[in-house]
C-alpha cells in the first residue's frame, strides 16, 4: 500500500515568496489524497466490474430456469406432449374436455334428457316481512338426515326463515322472490339429479310447500345407457369429461377424442423461445461492439464459455430409429448459424398429423431418454442453486467481492488518517510561514541593537 508524504523541504525553500502570506492547507491535503488514491478507484472499478458480471449471470440463471420450465411440458408424462382435444359435432348438445393421456378414439353419444335441479317453493305472502306463524318443519335433502327448521319470533318472516336455513349449511340455498303476487320462499337444492332431491315435512307453520323433483340426465354413450346426477359427466370415457348442453333424443353426436397438436405446438414453440432468449443473451457476451471494441461483461467468464459449448451439445443430439425422429431436425426444428433455432411449420405439422407416437417417443420414452426427459436432466444439475454451473460462478464472485470490499474500507481507513496525518503537518507549516515576518522584524531588531 502506497504512503502519502508532504515536501516540506520544497514549502521552506519558497519562504521568501510565501512569507506571512501562508497556503491553502485544504487543497493541498485534497491534492495529496487525490494523487495516492489510485489503487482504491482500482478496486472500485473491479467491485463494479463484478456487480456487472453477477447481474448478467443472474440473467442467465434467469433464463436457464425459463428453459427449465418449457422443457418440463414436453418431458412431464401428464404435461402438454401428450395433451388431449376432445371434438364434438354437436357443440349445441354436449362439448366435452379431455385430460392428458386420455385414450384416442371416436365416441357416439346421444344425451335424452339433461339433469334437473330439485326445489320447493312456499305459499305466496304479502313480503318477504310479513309476520308468520310460529312452528317448524323439516328439511332432507337426498337421503341425508332431515333438519328440524324452528321458526321463532326472531326469524318469523320469509326473509328471516331463508336466513335461518343458509346458515346451516345443509345443502340447499334459501331465497325469497317477489313478484306481482306477493314473495314466497324459495329453496334449490345445491346438487342436481335424484340424489340432490329436497323432502319438505312436517309443515307447522303454513308455508304450504310446492315440491319439485330433480331428474338424472339421460344418455348413452356408445350404444351403453348411463345415468347421471349431473351435466358435467366424468368416468364414463377414460380422460374425457362430458357437458351436456341440450337434451336431443334423436342426435348421434360423434366425439373425437385425438391429441391436442395446438397445445403440443405451443409447448414446442415455447421451448424454442425460451433456448433461442438464452443462447443469445450467452452468444452476446462473446460479440465485440464495434464502437466500444469491447466484448459483454462476460467475455472472459470461461464459464459462460462452457454454458454455451454444452447447450450447443445438448440441442445437436441426435437417437436412432423412432421411425424417422431422431433429433430436433427432423422433427422440423433446424439449428441456424448463430446458434438460434428455428421452427420448419410444415414439417412439424406433418410430423405431428402423421407421426405423433414418434414424435412423444422423441421428446419421452420408457427409459427416461427422451430428448426432453435428458435435457430436463440436465438442466436440474445446471441449475443447482449450490453445485449449478452458474451457481458456482455467482457465488465465487460473491465471495471475492465481499473480500474486495473489506480492502476498500481499509485503503479508505489508511487515506482518512493520512489526510488528518497531512492536515495537522500543513497548518504547522503554514502556521510558521504566517509568523515569519514578524520573526524577521524581531530579528532585525535586535541586529540593529547589537
Amino acid at each position: 500500500m502506497s504512503s502519502v508524504s508532504f515536501n516540506t523541504s520544497a514549502a521552506t525553500s519558497s519562504l521568501a515568496t510565501s512569507a506571512g502570506a501562508g497556503f491553502n492547507v485544504q487543497a493541498m491535503v485534497q491534492a495529496a489524497i487525490a494523487a495516492d488514491s489510485g489503487p482504491l478507484y482500482q478496486m472500485q472499478q473491479e467491485q463494479t466490474d463484478l456487480q456487472g458480471q453477477t447481474a448478467a449471470l443472474n440473467t442467465l440463471q434467469t433464463e436457464l430456469a425459463a428453459l427449465q420450465t418449457a422443457v418440463q411440458s414436453l418431458s412431464d408424462p401428464t404435461g402438454a406432449i401428450y395433451s388431449e382435444a376432445a371434438t364434438s359435432s354437436a357443440p349445441s348438445v354436449l362439448t366435452a374436455t379431455a385430460a392428458s393421456g386420455a385414450t384416442t378414439g371416436n365416441h357416439t353419444i346421444v344425451v335424452s334428457s339433461l339433469a334437473t335441479t330439485s326445489s320447493a317453493y312456499s305459499s305466496e305472502f304479502a313480503s318477504s316481512s310479513t309476520a308468520l306463524p310460529t312452528g317448524s318443519f323439516d328439511l332432507q335433502v337426498g337421503s341425508g338426515a332431515a333438519t328440524t327448521i324452528t321458526v321463532d319470533s326472531t326469524n318469523n318472516t320469509l326473509s328471516g326463515i331463508a336466513s335461518t336455513i343458509n346458515g346451516q349449511n345443509l345443502g340447499v340455498t334459501a331465497s325469497v322472490i317477489t313478484d306481482a303476487n306477493g314473495s314466497r320462499l324459495s329453496l334449490v337444492s345445491n346438487s342436481s339429479g335424484a340424489a340432490g332431491n329436497l323432502t319438505i315435512s312436517n309443515d307447522t307453520v303454513g308455508l304450504g310447500f310446492t315440491q319439485v323433483a330433480g331428474v338424472n340426465a339421460s344418455l348413452t354413450v356408445d350404444g351403453v345407457p348411463i345415468s347421471s346426477s349431473s351435466n358435467m359427466v366424468s368416468g364414463v370415457i377414460p380422460g374425457v369429461t362430458l357437458n351436456l348442453l341440450s337434451a336431443s333424443p334423436g342426435t348421434n353426436v360423434s366425439l373425437a377424442v385425438s391429441p391436442d397438436n395446438t397445445q403440443i405446438t405451443n409447448a414446442i414453440n415455447g421451448f424454442v423461445s425460451a433456448y433461442n432468449a438464452l443462447i443469445t443473451d450467452v452468444n452476446s457476451q462473446f460479440t465485440v461492439d464495434p464502437t466500444t471494441k469491447q466484448a459483454g461483461v462476460l467475455g472472459s467468464d470461461g464459464t459462460v464459455g462452457m454454458l454455451q459449448e454444452q447447450l450447443l451439445s445438448m440441442v445437436n443430439s441426435s437417437t436412432t430409429g423412432n421411425n424417422g425422429i431422431i433429433n430436433l431436425a427432423s422433427l422440423g426444428i433446424n439449428m441456424q448459424d448463430n446458434g438460434t433455432l428455428q421452427v420448419d411449420t410444415t414439417t412439424l405439422n406433418q410430423n405431428l398429423s402423421t407421426n405423433m407416437a414418434a414424435v412423444q417417443n422423441f421428446f419421452q420414452n420408457s427409459t427416461n431418454t427422451g430428448f426432453a426427459q435428458t435435457l430436463d436432466t440436465s438442466l436440474t444439475q445446471m441449475t443447482d442453486p449450490v453445485s449449478g454451473l452458474l451457481s458456482v460462478d455467482i457465488n465465487g464472485i460473491a465471495q471475492t467481492q465481499t473480500s474486495l470490499a473489506g480492502q476498500i474500507s481499509d485503503f479508505q481507513a489508511y487515506l482518512n488518517t493520512e489526510q488528518q496525518s497531512l492536515t495537522q503537518q500543513s497548518s504547522q507549516v503554514d502556521t510558521v510561514l504566517q509568523q515569519l515576518p514578524l520573526l524577521q522584524s524581531q530579528i532585525a531588531q535586535q541586529l540593529a541593537g547589537a
